[in-house]
């Protein structure tokens, strides 16, 4: 054999793998939204599951795919780990399609013969016409995908065809000869090469399709290629158990650790089993005969269904071995717990320390809400992955409070004999939702940040200084709600009115700068949605301070509860109002000037309102 027979071999290696990459690809690209939709639905009947991992596997012409799918679902919630045990038994039946598909190079077909057609020989070229028409000529959503498909599988064959001429060769080397006899001789060295070239190559149906190609030297018996098989079971499931556990939950982790279970399980069945029907004469007439790519196909498809038969029943025992190795998450202590263990039934006998409680966890909630905002904006100018996982943390804990507040105002509401702590315990209610919201904005800007590191660009030296303008009012309103909420204090609650006004108006004159800049092509274009959206969530965070202030100042003066309606309508007839709002649209817009100069399209006061009401 020369060395030009080893490139041959390696190249069409090289292409039987890109193949079904390929292919494998374009299959989940154009399925993957009825995939997922698929196997959300799967119902707790184990037979049903694993009749979904064969078909999905014999789809996607991936075991490892559709196992990690099935452990994202699961890490998500979307399946219990129970759901997935069928689907599991189920992949590792369904990949063994591609040796069947393989099988072909056995088709005993005439030159004549409508047969013909079937032939690796002919269908790769035929694919490969179809894929190539569909990929230049499609006009139809889907075609790139298509064309992926009929491309992958043409490649695959025209690999596995090269593979097959390569090996060739090789039937007339000794040395080969004798390597694949050592196979027969000693079934563990066979189950260690299954393992080790599954392992390698990450693909069972890889490595069996490799084992088909090796077929045609007339070498291979079924002595020496029944360990092989039995030993890709291993390797393959060993790298998908890899996969599932990287960053995951503990029982997403577990799909991965049921698959090494089941297969060891699968292997110990299957070599056991093989021994002993040896040894009762009942394989005489195989056991010496040569395997061609029908009878590796064969042997790899009986295998796995007969195993998942047998398997199938004992699926909650892999489950329960899978809880001993792999160990829950730990579940962090709520960090208002003590807080929380406060809004007690107890108190609603006394409204005072009742009300009381719900104040405090209130302002807790107020705070890790701010302070989410705090930490938001700081990722815009330094991403940091481990600060936004916090960040979605204590929004869960923000979330959480929301709930247990609001139901226990609810409960608390029908205990209250007096209006005055009804009209409190009203804008209690209000004001809950209130700094909900406030979180969910710690999010949404938290997420432009990600999708800004993601995409590798940012705004302008002249943008987050503008914004910097922006968040400085923002600080300003923040502390003022918290005064007012924490303190009850009405004239800090008056000041927010005029500031959030001003802040409407420093956000159009932001996008005015903004659209200027985009002309001139100082600002990236692919920052520009995120830019715009960022500066709707900082307008937001201004609308709900306003509105925390205006439930200070009715709790304060229930009677103007009646009349909330008309309150900021009134406030702005007030002069003081339109002071303190031209003072502080004066001081930051002038601020903004010294940042980007002098601008001939200065929007004026008048425009500004306007804008900012629209």
């Amino acid at each position: 054999m020369s060395i030009f027979d080893l490139l041959t071999l390696f190249g069409g290696l090289a292409m039987f793998l890109y193949g079904m990459r390929l292919m494998g690809n374009g299959l989940k690209e154009s399925s993957s939204g009825t995939l997922k939709a698929v196997m959300e639905k799967v119902t707790d009947n184990p037979v049903k599951a694993f009749l979904l991992g064969v078909g999905v596997t014999a789809l996607i012409q991936s075991s490892t795919a559709t196992i990690v799918i099935t452990s994202g679902l699961v890490g998500a919630g979307i399946l219990s780990l129970h759901q997935s045990l069928g689907i599991l038994v189920g992949a590792n039946v369904g990949t063994t399609v591609t040796g069947q598909i393989i099988r072909l190079l056995d088709m005993d077909a005439s030159a004549g013969s409508w047969l013909q057609i079937f032939k690796p020989s002919s269908l790769a070229p035929i694919a490969l016409i179809i894929g190539i028409v569909v990929i230049m000529g499609g006009r139809f959503k889907s075609s790139k995908s298509v064309g992926d498909i009929a491309m992958g599988f043409g490649i695959l064959f025209s690999g596995l065809l090269s593979m097959t001429s390569a090996v060739s060769a090789l039937s007339e080397s000794p040395l080969f000869e004798r390597l694949l006899s050592g196979l027969g001789e000693n079934a563990v060295i066979g189950y260690i090469t299954g393992a080790a070239v599954a392992f390698m190559l990450q693909s069972s149906s890889a490595t069996i399709g490799i084992l088909q190609a090796f077929s045609t030297t007339g070498l291979l018996t079924f002595s020496s290629i029944y360990s092989v098989i039995v030993g890709v079971y291993l390797g393959d499931c060993v790298t998908t158990a890899i996969v599932c556990s990287i960053g995951a939950k503990a029982d997403a982790k577990r799909v991965g650790v049921i698959n090494i279970v089941f297969n060891l399980c699968k292997s110990l069945l299957i070599l056991v089993g093989v021994t002993i029907v040896h040894k009762l004469g009942l394989l005489d007439g195989l056991w010496n005969a040569t395997a061609n790519s029908g009878i590796i196909a064969n042997t790899n498809t009986i295998f796995n269904l007969c195993c998942a038969v047998i398997l199938l029943p004992m699926l909650s025992i892999f489950e329960n071995i899978s809880r001993r190795i792999v160990k829950d998450d730990p579940v962090p202590e709520n960090p208002y717990k003590e807080k929380l263990e406060a809004l007690n039934p107890v108190f609603f006998n006394t409204p005072a320390l009742a009300l009381n409680s719900c104040y405090d966890l209130l302002l807790t909630q107020y705070q890790a809400a701010r302070n989410n905002i705090k930490k938001a904006y700081s990722l815009l100018a330094d991403f940091d992955e481990k600060k936004r996982e916090d960040i979605l943390l204590e929004e869960d804990n923000i979330d959480l409070l929301t709930d247990r507040i609001s139901r226990y105002i609810v409960e608390m509401m029908p205990h209250l004999t007096q209006a005055y702590h009804t009209g409190i315990l009203d804008q209690y209610y209000k004001v809950v939702t209130e700094f909900e919201r406030l979180g969910d904005l710690a999010v949404f800007i938290s997420d432009k940040a990600a999708d800004l590191y993601m995409r590798g660009v940012s705004f302008s030296d002249t943008a987050f200084k503008e914004l910097d303008v922006l968040h400085s009012l923002l600080v300003r309103i923040m502390d003022l709600a918290q005064l007012a909420f924490e303190n009850r204090d009405v004239t800090a609650a008056y000041h927010i009115e005029p500031l959030e006004e001003a802040a409407d108006d420093i956000v159009s004159k932001l996008k005015v700068n903004h659209l200027n800049r985009m002309s001139r092509g100082e600002c990236d274009v692919y920052a520009d949605a995120n830019y715009v959206n960022l500066l709707s969530d900082m307008k937001r965070i201004a609308s709900i301070c306003s509105n925390i202030g205006e439930a200070t100042v009715i709790r304060a003066n229930p009677e103007l509860a009646e009349q909330q309606h008309d309150y900021v309508s009134k406030l702005r007839h007030n002069e003081q109002f339109n002071a303190e709002y031209e003072d502080a649209r004066d001081k930051y817009l002038s601020e903004l000037k010294t940042i980007s100069g002098p601008n001939p399209n200065q929007i004026s006061a008048n425009t500004l309102k306007t804008n900012a009401l629209v």
